[in-house]
């Protein structure tokens, strides 16, 4: 695939502050209570028309911050040609994280950290719309040197070499073009929004047939009650309605001790979850250890507050991952997304993303995950709030995702005023 375009100059780079409203319990878990998601949103307008979009999930309160932050990095990147940047884009990502005096704030994690990701995933938009292809063909096409000239593997060097990355790439390129079967089906989905935290049972009850109406055989529930009976009786209830064959997982968001987590998952083992997300602090490596050596077989889930490439590192190394749940709108962008793709593939641990962006951006990084690197296709979040706010939104038929056509990592927003 060479690109279309050779004068593509970035030559505008802005932000914008997207809030939208929750209704009805949507969104809701043992520790969010917010009636709002949010976008920092980083808008890149480049010669010819192109303009691409990158996303970064905040809960309202705050997103100004993030705002303003990708309008100090976005100077890393105004006036430079698309496909000069991406072609050593893991050089500027390193330059961006790096930035002396943001640097401070984190280290690559935060504030920074988010509007770093919003504006490498505008990157990447813009260098799929260049080339005229979506985000998964453009990523599924790339040679593996491409591929990794976009990736920042410092700190990683004991476990993920340069040479290593290149060569687990390219030794999946002979069994890539089967994998390419996927297309044909589009890729699996799981429902969250059956099961959000201050849903009624009877809303549960009505969520559950709803969703195993369009298709989908697998779902979540929030966890994390100070009343441990009502968690218990509603994974029970969840369990009845959804029928064995279903696959459940369940969802703390981080609410218990180490202790309380114990006694849960002793209790609620009938119901055979198929993992447990986030059940304590995300930053106790220790006590994840603990937990995946007791509940075995059941998995431990955890990514969605893991904030970069290096912790992601010592979680797999510590052998407490089960399922790696990374998202692209929370660590560095699509590049980190890769990078911590291509450990969890070192380490044998599945990668089933959390989606702050409703799967938009997912979708193609599943497949590009599947088809170009040999991940399993279990399944993908799915969270269908804010689908009418999106240009192209996700599509799901029989409880599959679509794979989409449209150029672009189909994170475009419609014309939106706060």
């Amino acid at each position: 695939m060479s690109p279309t375009n050779q004068s593509n100059v970035i030559n505008k780079v802005k932000t914008l502050d997207a809030r939208f409203d929750l209704r009805g319990g949507q969104g809701t878990d043992a520790v969010h209570q917010t009636k709002q998601y949010a976008f920092a949103v980083c808008r890149l307008s480049a010669e010819g028309s192109i303009q691409g979009e990158g996303l970064a999930l905040t809960l309202g309160k705050g997103n100004e911050l993030v705002c303003k932050t990708i309008d100090y990095l976005g100077e890393y990147i105004q006036g430079k040609e698309v496909e000069a940047l991406m072609g050593q884009f893991g050089k500027t990502f390193h330059e961006m994280a790096d930035d002396p005096c943001l640097r401070w704030l984190g280290p690559h994690k935060g504030i920074v950290h988010l509007a770093l990701a919003s504006i490498t995933n505008a990157c990447f938009d813009l260098w799929a719309k260049s080339r005229g292809v979506p985000l998964w063909k453009l990523l599924v096409d790339l040679p593996a040197k491409a591929i990794v000239d976009t990736l920042d593997l410092s700190y990683l060097e004991e476990v993920l070499p340069r040479e290593d990355a290149l060569n687990m790439l390219r030794v999946e390129e002979s069994a890539f073009k089967d994998r390419k079967q996927i297309l044909a089906t589009g890729y699996r989905g799981y429902d969250t929004s059956v099961g959000w935290f201050n849903y009624s049972e009877e809303k549960i009850r009505q969520e559950i047939e709803k969703s195993m109406a369009r298709g989908f055989t697998s779902m979540k529930l929030k966890v994390g009650s100070a009343d441990l009976e009502r968690d218990i009786r509603r994974v029970h209830l969840v369990r009845e309605l959804a029928g064995d064959r279903a696959t459940i997982m369940l969802d703390a968001n981080q609410q218990w001790s180490l202790p309380v987590a114990l006694k849960f998952i002793r209790e609620i083992r009938p119901a055979r979850p198929y993992w447990i997300e986030e059940p304590t602090h995300p930053d106790d490596i220790s006590a994840h250890v603990t937990l995946a050596k007791q509940i075995a077989p059941t998995k431990l889930a955890m990514g969605e507050h893991v904030p970069n490439r290096v912790v992601f590192k010592n979680f797999l190394q510590s052998g407490s991952m089960g399922i790696n749940q990374v998202d692209a709108l929370r660590v560095g962008g699509i590049s980190e997304f890769i990078t911590i793709s291509l450990l969890s593939k070192k380490f044998d641990v599945p990668v089933v993303p959390h989606v702050g962006d409703m799967g938009q951006i997912h979708q193609h990084l599943v497949l590009f995950n599947h088809i170009r690197m040999g991940h399993e296709p279990l399944f993908l979040e799915y969270i269908p709030h804010l689908q009418d706010y999106f240009k192209y939104p996700a599509k799901i038929k029989n409880g599959f995702y679509q794979v989409p056509e449209v150029p672009g990592g189909s994170s475009a927003l419609k014309t939106y005023s706060p």
